[in-house]
């Protein structure tokens, strides 16, 4: 799928540095979000060397790590890469909500782009699909989304 009606120009990775925290809860469905990233990361051009990927425990451990990466020299655009599925307590409610609004507080007060990659589903199946290999991949366009708003945020400078 991936960004719609985007100027390749905007998508190239070969001048930008992006950083990727990525969750080790639900591993089996982060790993297919983050192979979907790297994907696109070669797709658009970029170098591994110029992705830097680190993991954290959780999703609601997220948003300090991409706090933390968005504050190193020469990051342009951090992913946030997890995945919390619904069970029968409230536990969904708060560890979703919470890593939302971090990130987006990471966002507003650093200035550099945190793209959400964080499944939040009600099944299992959900989650794989999401995370399956090809189109729909939603690592995949959350790299995309940074190398967007990357893009963007270089234009207005």
């Amino acid at each position: 799928m991936g960004i719609a009606a985007s100027p390749a120009d905007e998508l190239a990775a070969g001048t930008f540095r992006l950083a990727i925290a990525a969750a080790r809860y639900n591993e089996s469905i982060v790993s297919g979000l983050l192979a979907g990233a790297r994907a696109a990361w070669k797709a658009h051009g970029g170098s591994e060397q110029a992705l830097q990927v680190e993991q954290v425990p959780g999703a609601f451990e997220l948003p300090l790590a991409a706090r933390a990466l968005a504050l190193q020299r020469g990051i342009d655009g951090v992913i946030a890469l997890g995945c919390v599925i619904r069970g029968d307590t409230a536990h969904f409610e708060y560890v979703a909500g919470q890593c939302a609004a971090g990130l987006q507080r990471v966002m507003l007060d650093t200035g550099v782009p945190v793209s959400f990659g964080v499944l939040t589903v009600e099944t299992l199946a959900q989650a794989q699909e999401r995370a399956a290999p090809g189109l729909g991949n939603k690592g995949h366009e959350a790299l995309e989304t940074a190398l967007a708003m990357a893009s963007l945020l270089r234009r207005l400078k």
